[in-house]
């Protein structure tokens, strides 16, 4: 799993009023913007966070947006990991659980803020943020793709019975990490999701 690059490597910007490592700055924004969401997460939010002033946030990482999309990019190659490891699994059933058990681990960490990236800046984005809403919403529709291509050969393969619907079925189960990931933000406890994955488990359409 990648990780975020160490303090003491990272790049290092000099500027007034001091110096700053960009990595350790970019990986508190995307904390920020994970407890928040896009239109939650104000300058003053992020400025203080990362310990940098707004002309310093401005020459790092252009503006706001430009932020979200990298911390965006950070926590699809970090917290989301498990995602690209799930699509590798044998079986349908195997993506299934992968993904669904990696949701849970992700989403409610002790450490870390609890649900989605994606789904708290998608819901709560105002009409002035909606290319945020429209980026989030493409790169769920890639992930989307490719899981329903994974579908399409399970059920080719004769892991999945011939009347199962493979978009149909990617689409639930897209249903139900996202209620998972509103439940995580709402501070519904690990114990509960692992009965619903538990549940959405054993209800699968395995042969």
């Amino acid at each position: 799993m990648e990780t975020v690059t160490d303090v003491a490597d990272c790049t290092v910007l000099k500027g007034r009023p001091r110096e700053f490592c960009v990595d350790a700055a970019l990986a508190k924004a995307l904390r920020v913007f994970w407890s928040k969401g896009y239109d939650g997460a104000s300058l003053a939010d992020l400025t203080a966070a990362m310990g940098i002033t707004k002309p310093s946030l401005y020459a790092a990482f252009g503006n706001k947006e430009a932020l979200f999309h990298k911390a965006l990019d950070l926590y699809e190659a970090e917290k989301m990991a498990y995602v690209r490891a799930a699509l590798d699994q044998p079986t349908a059933r195997g993506v299934a659980e992968a993904l669904l058990r990696g949701a849970v681990d992700a989403q409610t960490r002790c450490d870390e803020p609890h649900g989605c990236l994606g789904v708290i800046s998608s819901v709560a984005c105002g009409a002035e943020a909606e290319s945020i809403r429209e980026a989030v919403v493409a790169r769920r529709a890639s992930s989307h793709r490719m899981l329903l291509e994974r579908f399409e050969r399970a059920r080719e393969d004769g892991d999945l019975p011939p009347h199962i619907d493979p978009e149909g079925l990617t689409s639930h189960l897209y249903a139900i990490l996202q209620g998972m990931a509103v439940q995580a933000g709402s501070g519904a406890p690990r114990e509960a999701l692992d009965r619903l994955v538990e549940t959405s488990l054993a209800l699968w359409p395995s042969r």
